[in-house]
């Protein structure tokens, strides 16, 4: 639970951080304000997808012990580093967009691995959500059957 935390805390630094890097590259580059830029994206990249749902899934690993699975360990490197090299190549396009530099299919085919590497990762974490649950309303099951051998025994 811990580096969950860890993690969404470093986002969130990311994620003001990025924010400020955006605006202070757009500012002096004189870059319009109604231009289009993915640096715009990348601030709420971090806070939504690194802080919130980090923090999200540290309530969850709290109430059905996630964590315990090796799917979740999976899921959490996967997910982090399929969010940084996302983030990562939005930050390059972005910055060479307010810089009036061309970008190049590399950036936006790594872009995609790491959304495609997100898709993976979040099926990792609901496979790892399926199996906790599924633990739990076996645990739950054996609980009531021991209660109510006990309450007959009594």
């Amino acid at each position: 639970m811990q580096r969950l935390f860890t993690a969404a805390f470093i986002y969130a630094i990311a994620g003001l951080g990025s924010g400020l890097y955006y605006r202070e590259l757009t500012v002096a580059n004189d870059f319009p304000e109604d231009g289009q830029t993915m640096l715009s994206g990348v601030h709420t990249h971090f806070l939504a997808l690194g802080m919130i749902v980090l923090l999200v899934v540290l309530a969850l690993d709290k109430l059905f012990r996630l964590s315990d699975s090796r799917l979740f360990g999976w899921f959490f490197w996967v997910y982090n580093v399929a969010l940084v090299v996302t983030a990562g190549m939005m930050t390059w396009h972005g910055t060479l967009t307010v810089l009036g530099k061309e970008s190049n299919a590399a950036i936006a085919g790594t872009a995609g691995l790491g959304h495609m590497a997100m898709t993976g990762a979040f099926i990792l974490l609901f496979l790892a959500l399926g199996k906790a649950l599924k633990r739990d309303r076996r645990v739950g099951s054996e609980v009531a059957e021991a209660s109510k051998t006990a309450v007959l025994a009594s």
